[in-house]
């Protein structure tokens, strides 16, 4: 029979994604065949699994650490957020519809069974799949037709490690408090618990230890260390960009404005990963720098909306000052649609049907159009003529004059559209930077010479790095007991 352990957090962003796709590497070097599962995702940094549908990054890159396909059924439910209480929701890979907060709470008891049938699906074949929660089990609120944490876990009968954050502070009171508002049905799944984020002594914690046990009887399976390999894997959610913090100065300097429905915003980590860049994020209410060589305009989930948001920021006036200084400017999907002259949506896809002015530096439109094209895609690069390799997830048909000047070949189909002078690039290609011979080609147009890393070299170190201090810092029998 097929192992199964389930990662819950006592909140959110304790670490659970970076901890599964570290226990999932662990597990592959030991020769084992196992898989990532997540019942439940909220994220607009969304792949292309192998079979062809939409999961989150996370799920991917936790596949990728597994050393397996990536899969629709690893994330079968995936909402994205399209509004402050309004998501698109993907089940199975394909949309689903659109649902409010509210209306979504009503929708979960259907959408169990879906996900309870992809969890079977993905124990097909497998030693050990490693499932991550959302959230908390402590959201009682949200207990009535959970899907994601304990009613998933209850159903699918998985036992529970709970993982505390000790960065944040009050660990042992969270995981105190997880014990004691839980029901005992939901309690009695819980094994044990993983303090994450340690920084300094371990052994300073060995009194907390006593403390959790003595408030919960829960035993300890290990205190991991802040991990600074993390730092180098994609990043699951938005959140992070508040934390980022600005790197030191690098020879070129690109700006990326932080929209509040940002999409796919892990195509700028392999740029980040380079030591001659410095990636400047710009949250709203600073200037886009006037000193960036490149700004670059980045996915959104809802392009109309983050138009009128990058226009409130005043970033249209930076951009086209920028431009008249004579810098350059990349868009990509979403941000490729706000280049354009104007963005239309008869339909109303993404709210009341209008049309909206787009930013002008480049001489296109857009249609808004019901059929998403959702695909992994090689293509090759008009501008350099080296290959490149991506996804494609976008609503929408861009044409115009500077479409024939297409930024790329994908399957064999001109995609995007350069202006006149070749400053602004718009493309519909997710992943380019990660092509390395492109971004080595990218960074040399701006004077920058050297040899380049293999990013996909990079990201699989950073996980061989975390499997490792996982095995170092997990209870031995515990990793014995799971993997053996």
């Amino acid at each position: 029979m097929t192992k199964a352990i389930m990662l819950q957090g006592t909140g959110s962003d304790v670490g659970k994604t970076v901890l599964v796709a570290g226990l999932c590497r662990l597990a592959a070097n030991r020769g084992l065949k196992v898989k990532p599962f997540k019942p439940q995702n909220m994220s607009n940094n969304a792949a292309v699994s192998d079979d062809g549908g939409e999961i989150g990054r996370a799920q991917w890159l936790q596949s990728l650490a597994a050393r397996t396909p990536s899969s629709i059924h690893m994330n079968p439910v995936l909402l994205k957020p399209q509004s402050e209480n309004g998501s698109q929701i993907i089940v199975q890979g394909k949309v689903f519809g659109q649902a409010r907060a509210r209306d979504y709470q009503m929708l979960k008891p259907l959408l169990l069974e879906q996900v309870l049938e992809s969890f079977a699906i993905t124990l097909e074949g497998a030693d050990l799949v490693i499932v991550e929660g959302a959230g908390s089990p402590a959201e009682i609120n949200l207990r009535p037709g959970d899907i994601a944490n304990m009613g998933f876990a209850t159903r699918a009968k998985v036992p529970v490690v709970l993982v505390g954050d000790i960065d944040r502070g009050g660990v042992i009171a969270s995981l105190a408090g997880t014990h004691a508002i839980l029901s005992d049905d939901d309690r009695a799944m819980i094994s044990g618990y993983i303090i994450n984020k340690f920084r300094g002594d371990v052994s300073l914690f060995d009194d907390g230890k006593a403390a959790i046990n003595r408030f919960t009887g829960w035993p300890c399976f290990g205190v991991v260390p802040w991990l600074k390999a993390a730092a180098r894997l994609p990043a699951e959610d938005s959140a992070v960009l508040e934390r980022l913090a600005r790197g030191a100065s690098g020879a070129l300097k690109i700006a990326v404005p932080v929209l509040p429905r940002i999409a796919n915003f892990d195509d700028l980590d392999p740029l980040r990963a380079e030591p001659d860049v410095e990636l400047v994020f710009v949250k709203p209410g600073d200037r886009l720098p006037d000193d960036a060589a490149l700004v670059i305009l980045p996915g959104s989930k809802s392009t109309i909306a983050d138009l009128g948001d990058l226009r409130a920021a005043g970033w249209d006036r930076d951009l086209e000052a920028h431009v008249r200084r004579g810098g350059r400017v990349i868009g990509i999907c979403g941000g490729y649609q706000m280049l354009g002259r104007v963005v239309r949506d008869p339909l109303g896809i993404e709210g009341a049907s209008n049309a909206t002015p787009g930013l002008g530096l480049l001489d296109v439109e857009t249609e808004m159009a019901p059929e998403k094209t959702v695909r992994n895609s090689l293509a090759v690069s008009v501008e350099h003529g080296v290959p490149l390799a991506g996804y494609q997830i976008h609503l929408g048909v861009t044409t115009g004059p500077d479409c024939a000047r297409p930024s790329a070949v994908i399957d064999g189909v001109a995609d995007g559209a350069v202006s006149v002078g070749g400053r602004i690039m718009g493309t519909y290609l997710h992943g380019l930077f990660g092509s390395d011979a492109y971004r080595g080609k990218l960074l040399e147009s701006f004077g920058l010479s050297g040899q380049r890393r293999s990013y996909g070299q990079i990201v699989d170190q950073a996980l061989d790095e975390v499997a490792d201090e996982l095995e170092t810092h997990l209870d031995n029998a515990w990793v014995a007991g799971l993997l053996g």
